[in-house]
């Protein structure tokens, strides 16, 4: 390293700069710790410290996390140019999957890559290999559980993917110096002592909360979601790798002064909670720079002034066939129209469940249920509302689900992905750039022909708005979102 950069990064240490908070750890060989560039603990001298990009580099090198700043708490990254993208895709993956007992060559056919060339790519951008980078992910996970949670040892073993209590001791023990009983005896905070867990979630600042919840509350679907007191609430459901239906409720809401999101899950939930907290990160885009974005968008405000606003996210998905189908409703009517539609579907075709929470009735018809209806699709679609075409796109999408003709998640190549979305009967431009923008996680869509999007940018027409959109690349999704938002 640099010592220039050395200097730079020492300096936003310092000054605890939140720009750096999830893309700077600082190894302290005076303590053997390492901490966030947030940290308040006292600050060490500047020949004390080494800096690392990841936590998991940090860890290897030899230092334990910080009780402190809690390095398990730090907001993730999102790059976008293709020498790192496949390698952050990755690390989300590792992240969701970090619960199972899934193999790196496993997340590599996923990606759509070889286990070498994943293995590659993922060393040179984060110094660490993806099995060093899925132990911390685990033992990170284990130490926020047993810092915030009333959870035994053995379920925070499980939960975190470890498969054994010993594993789990053995490992903690050495690389944190620490059994994992010791740092429940150390932790500071208040357990949780109702049946559900609540975990933290940080992001990098600022955050426009209201405008996420504003944005999600208009396209709650009754049963499904709940947006109040300042909180969003839904029903899940997944299916566990040894093919188990497991249901339950997350509810999220907003710590503004500690810069994060607080998730409360149902106890139900446990064996698939590090899907669910992977889900709530893109739902909630909690791996946005702020910054960055801002940096690139600015000059819409040169356009109009107000039409850029810093710390806009791109509301993502929780489920990506329901918002996939929310999508296809949505064609051509109001939003309240097809809220309306995906509450019939839901009320006649979703699963009742029992949450003991006022709205949270049903999960979300899952794209298998749809392909086993009896006969034609408009038979049970038509009755409520939704006409043929649109019964029949939707019963294509759940094949294309099923049979994943179309990668809807982690998907290495968006941009791939959208053309074989759009060869599904139904799927114009704008419905693919949707569901790209919200399920598929891509920074880079762009919806030219939406009628807000018009509506914000009159009197130019499509064409011109696409070419003015050049300059907002590689950060069009958010400039589509500022745009809705400025309406």
């Amino acid at each position: 390293m640099l010592e220039t950069e050395r200097q730079i990064w020492y300096a936003a240490f310092k000054a605890k700069d939140t720009r750096f908070d999830g893309r700077l750890f600082v190894g302290v060989s005076s303590t053997g710790i390492y901490c966030r560039p947030i940290c308040r603990a006292k600050m060490p001298k500047a020949e004390n410290c080494t800096f690392y990009t990841t936590a998991a580099e940090a860890e290897q090198a030899g230092f334990r996390p910080c009780l402190i700043c809690r390095p398990e708490l730090a907001p993730g990254n999102a790059p976008v140019d293709a020498t790192s993208s496949l390698a952050h895709r990755a690390a989300r993956l590792l992240e969701a999957l970090c619960g199972s007992e899934q193999s790196i060559g496993e997340a590599a056919h996923r990606l759509g890559c070889t286990d070498r060339h994943l293995r590659r790519a993922f060393t040179a951008e984060y110094s660490v290999s993806p099995v060093q980078y899925l132990q911390t992910c685990r033992l990170l996970l284990a130490k926020n559980l047993l810092t915030d949670t009333d959870l035994s040892v053995i379920d925070v073993a499980m939960a975190a993917g470890f498969g054994s209590l010993r594993r789990f001791n053995d490992l903690f023990k050495k690389q944190y110096n620490l059994v994992p009983t010791a740092l429940r005896r150390q932790a500071a905070t208040a357990k949780n002592k109702e049946s559900n867990v609540t975990l933290t979630l940080g992001y990098r600042p600022p955050y426009q909360w209201q405008q996420m919840l504003d944005f999600l509350a208009l396209r709650a679907i009754p049963g499904v979601e709940v947006v109040r007191d300042g909180e969003y609430l839904r029903t899940v459901h997944f299916e566990t790798s040894g093919q188990r239906h497991v249901y339950g409720w997350i509810r999220v809401g907003h710590q503004p002064k500690k810069n994060a999101l607080t998730v409360t899950v149902d106890i139900a939930l446990l064996p698939v909670l590090t899907q669910v907290l992977a889900r709530v990160r893109h739902l909630f885009d909690l791996h946005c720079d702020p910054d960055a974005v801002y940096e690139t968008l600015v000059t819409m405000n040169d356009i109009r002034p107000g039409l850029c606003v810093l710390g806009v996210r791109v509301p993502g998905s929780f489920e990506p066939f329901e918002m996939a189908v929310r999508a296809v409703l949505g064609q051509q009517i109001t939003v309240k129209g097809a809220r309306t539609l995906a509450a019939r579907l839901v009320e006649k075709h979703g699963v009742p469940i029992q949450t003991g929470i006022e709205g949270l009735t049903n999960v979300f018809p899952s794209p298998q249920e749809i392909l086993a209806l009896d006969g034609p699709i408009s038979n049970h679609l038509g009755p409520l509302g939704i006409i043929g075409a649109r019964a029949n796109t939707i019963f294509e999408l759940a094949r294309a689900f099923v049979q994943k003709d179309v990668d809807f998640n982690f998907c290495a190549q968006p941009e791939t992905e959208v053309q074989r979305l759009m060869s599904v009967p139904g799927i114009g431009t704008w419905t693919a750039q949707y569901i790209a923008m919200r399920a598929m996680g891509w920074p880079d869509a762009f919806l030219h022909t939406d009628y807000g999007i018009k509506k914000a940018l009159e009197p130019r027409t499509p064409k011109e708005i696409l070419g003015l959109a050049e300059a907002w690349r590689p950060w069009r999704s958010y400039a589509t979102v500022n745009l809705w938002n400025y309406l």
